[in-house]
């Protein structure tokens, strides 16, 4: 783990019950980076999607949740146009730099630093870096939505049972022995 990027040890049961972090928040450690400053590995944008100059990109994965469906980037590039397509949801926040982004409509929006933007799965935009930019990226899978209402009416019916952020097999073996009882 590099100096910019480091893990807090594990908040304590009086330290979570004070400030409502739950048992299995981020697997017990707080991480904090500050990235403005992390070291970034190459991450080339495919050729066929530049359209002008020659931008390079790196990224560095800071963290991934528990369920392996979001995960937080911190991503940067050199100027150049190219076009981008979203696989998945990214809310991105610009730490520096400035681009142009152009949507599949022709819209332009100026992006700079503390300007955030949200770009749903599925959706195109082209980018026109003018200056350095660096951004920190939120990417989370699309979910179907049905599933997606199902595991959420799940988390609801667990916090209801006062059992949220306990084991999910363990509930289902606790749920499975009661069941076989009756």
């Amino acid at each position: 783990m590099s100096r910019q990027v480091s893990s807090v040890l594990p908040v304590t049961q009086e330290e979570k019950a004070i400030h409502g972090i739950r048992e299995t928040f981020a697997f017990g450690s707080i991480l904090v980076a500050t990235p403005a400053t992390v070291e970034l590995e190459p991450e080339p944008i495919p050729p066929a999607w530049i359209v002008s100059g020659s931008p390079v990109a790196r990224c560095k994965k800071i963290v991934r949740s528990h369920d392996r469906t979001s995960h937080i980037v911190i991503w940067d590039c050199t100027p150049g146009s190219f076009k981008w397509h979203y696989c998945m949801d990214e809310a991105l926040i610009i730490i520096s730099g400035e681009a142009i982004m152009t949507n599949e409509k022709g819209e332009e929006r100026r992006f700079g630093p503390g300007d955030f933007g949200f770009f749903p799965a599925g959706t195109s935009c082209t980018w026109r870096i003018t200056e350095h930019l660096r951004k920190i990226g939120v990417l989370k899978e699309s979910l179907w939505r049905p599933l997606g209402l199902a595991v959420k009416a799940w988390h609801k019916l667990l916090r209801i049972a006062g059992v949220a952020g306990e084991s999910p097999l363990m509930l289902a073996l606790a749920v499975v022995a009661l069941w076989s009882l009756r």
